[in-house]
This record gives C-alpha cells, sequence and structure tokens, in this order.
C-alpha cells in the first residue's frame, strides 16, 4: 500500500503511526473484547481514555485549571452561535475582525444574538492581509472581540494573539491549533474543530476560562451552554467517542514527537519550503501578504486558469493529492498539518517545478 500526500484542508491527514494503532486496536481495545467504538462513554475503559487526552492536551498547551476544556460535537460552526450565547446579553454588542470567509461566517451567525460591531476588515484587500491593530474599533463595552486565527480558505494568519483592547478575546483556531505554542493565557476562549491538527472530523475542542461560565443566557439550548458540559465533563450527551479516542492518540504521538516547539519547527520549515518555491517563481503567485502567510494554508495561483485542471490531474497521477483550491477563491491550496510530513513538501515543490517547465 502508498500513502498519497494527502493536502486536504480538511478532513486532513493523520499521522501513519495513529491510524496504525487504531487498526491495531480497532477490534480488541486493552484486551476488553470490544472496540472502543462499542463500550460506554461511562464506564471505566472509556473514561480512562477520555481523561488521559484531556490530561495530554491540557500538558502540550500548558492550559492551567483556570480554563475548562470540552470535547464537543458541531463542529467550529457550531460555536458561532455558541460564542455569543455564552459571552453576551441580548442586544449587546460583540466586536469581530472580519479576515475571511470563517470570520465572515461567524460575523453573520452572531448577528442573530447581538449587536455585531466590525471592528476591522480586510474585505477591501481581499482578504489577503490584517489590518494593522491601530485602525480597529473595539467597543469598550463589547463583550468580547473575535478573530479567526487562521483562515483556512484565504490563508492568511494572526501572528500572535491581538490586542483585544480590555474586552474578552475569543479565537478560531480550527486550522491553527496543536501547530505550534501558543500563549493560552492570553485568550479567554479558544474554539476549534477536530478535522485539521487534532483528529478526525466530529469534535470540537472548547478552552474557556471558568470565570466566564456563568455569563451564557439563561434561555441558552442546554447543548450549547459551555458550563453544562464542564459541569458533567463534557458528557452531557453521549459524546463522539472515537473521535475522542483518536484525538488523544494524536495528543499522544505529538507528545512522543517532542511537543508542540517540533511541531513548529517542522510547520515553519515547510511552508518556508513552499513559499521560496513560489516566490521564486515568475509562474506561481501567492496573493497573502507577507507579513500574515498561513503556515498552515498556502493558496497560489497559476498564470492562467485553463491550466488548473491538467495541474491537479498531474499532481494527483504523482500522489499529490487535494490541491484543489476552495471554490469560492479558486486556484490551488496546500494544507501543511501537523501529519503532512516535509517529503510531501518536497514532492510538491518538485512536481510544480517540471509542471513549470513544460507549461511556463
Amino acid at each position: 500500500m502508498n500513502r498519497a500526500f494527502n493536502f486536504s484542508a480538511g478532513p486532513a491527514a493523520l499521522p501513519t503511526a495513529v491510524l496504525e494503532r487504531a487498526q491495531r486496536e480497532l477490534l480488541d481495545f486493552q484486551g476488553t473484547g470490544m472496540s472502543i467504538m462499542e463500550v460506554s462513554h461511562r464506564g471505566s475503559t472509556f473514561l480512562a481514555v477520555a481523561e488521559a487526552a484531556e490530561a495530554r492536551l491540557r500538558s502540550l498547551m500548558g492550559i492551567s485549571e483556570e480554563y475548562a476544556v470540552l470535547f464537543l460535537q458541531g463542529g467550529a460552526t457550531m460555536q458561532f452561535s455558541a460564542v455569543p450565547l455564552n459571552l453576551s446579553t441580548p442586544g449587546q454588542t460583540v466586536a469581530y475582525v472580519n479576515t475571511g470567509a470563517w470570520s465572515k461566517k461567524a460575523i453573520k451567525e452572531a448577528g442573530r444574538y447581538a449587536n455585531v460591531v466590525v471592528s476591522a476588515s480586510s474585505e477591501g484587500e481581499n482578504f489577503t492581509t490584517i489590518p494593522e491593530r491601530a485602525s480597529w474599533n473595539v467597543p469598550s463595552d463589547a463583550a468580547y472581540l473575535h478573530v479567526c486565527a487562521n483562515e483556512t480558505i484565504g490563508g492568511v494568519e494572526f501572528p500572535e494573539a491581538p490586542d483585544a483592547g480590555g474586552v474578552s478575546l475569543v479565537g478560531d483556531f480550527s486550522s491553527t491549533i496543536l501547530s505550534r505554542p501558543i500563549d493560552v493565557n492570553a485568550w479567554d476562549v479558544i474554539y476549534a474543530g477536530a478535522q485539521k491538527n487534532v483528529g478526525p472530523a466530529g469534535l470540537t475542542l472548547v478552552i474557556v476560562k471558568r470565570e466566564l461560565l456563568d455569563r451564557a443566557r439563561s434561555d441558552i439550548p442546554a447543548l450549547l451552554a459551555w458550563k453544562g458540559f464542564a459541569d458533567e465533563d463534557s458528557m452531557l450527551n453521549t459524546p463522539p467517542t472515537f473521535s475522542w479516542y483518536l484525538a488523544g492518540l494524536v495528543f499522544e504521538w505529538i507528545e512522543q514527537e517532542g511537543g508542540l516547539a517540533v511541531m513548529a519547527e517542522r510547520n515553519e520549515r515547510k511552508a518556508k519550503t513552499l513559499y521560496a518555491a513560489i516566490d521564486a517563481s515568475d509562474f506561481y503567485t501567492a496573493p497573502v501578504d507577507q507579513a500574515y502567510r498561513s503556515w498552515m494554508n498556502v493558496p497560489f495561483t497559476l498564470p492562467d486558469p485553463g491550466l488548473d485542471k491538467p495541474f491537479l490531474a498531474g499532481a494527483e497521477a504523482a500522489g499529490l493529492m487535494n490541491l484543489k483550491g476552495h471554490r469560492s477563491v479558486g486556484g490551488m491550496r496546500a494544507s501543511l498539518y501537523n501529519a503532512v510530513g516535509q517529503d510531501a513538501v518536497d514532492a510538491l515543490v518538485a512536481y510544480m517545478a517540471d509542471f513549470e517547465a513544460s507549461h511556463g
């Protein structure tokens, strides 16, 4: 069996070692005679898996007990509703920075529950940059400021936590979580869909300061209220047990590889390799402002959209999969999550050079 080089933006590549271990354990987990998918989420077997996964995540990210760590369902998109319902009162002002497609979706959903102020936007620049912090308008009475730490579609990334102007700072970290160390204490809420660097689709992480758990509206749906899940160790209802188990294996793999500092070194090197190849070429173009280029999602275009189909066909023939850009922007996109190795990036760069030589 030959594993493809998978550049999918999500669901994304998983570490081969994790998949092989899950394969070995699939039919008989730790001598139980059952799959982990078949045991009770409230039984001692799964509780041990859940507790170990949370402990490893806390250790990897440096998450203190001041924060609750929640393993939820519904995807990061569900949190577009949960954030305003947990942190604001009806009609209260909430602030958002609009840096791309996922910011826009979060803004639209928050507008159903609160008075949204767009503190800054790069839409006028076609979402290729992040507005300078001095230009932002963050109302002092805002319940929170929300940013998308990494725009998966546009490939724009915050290099560090922005100044929230004294209000609670909320970050959608779906495409950047676990790619490097971050200062969790700089954020009040971090949420992320799992299907990038955490594990398979079906799981969502929410890391929230416990002091904020009582801010939720009284009429919030029970399955959107963070406090209920915090009080029940994320088991207010039946959780996505298999996704939680696999996330725990990914956390263990990152730990064994050397932790987030090692992930950062690898991810920065991979991104630099690809961006250098693009920048050195007159054939390929990376549209994003260099100061805000994502390590995780690298969009690029060819000089003629008519070349897109043959480029993709040749890439697939070479085992380079899922390079087609998002339907809303076109072009190409290579997602370089933790499980995508330097060998994959080197193979992509070599293919790009060959394609340019034959079509340039």
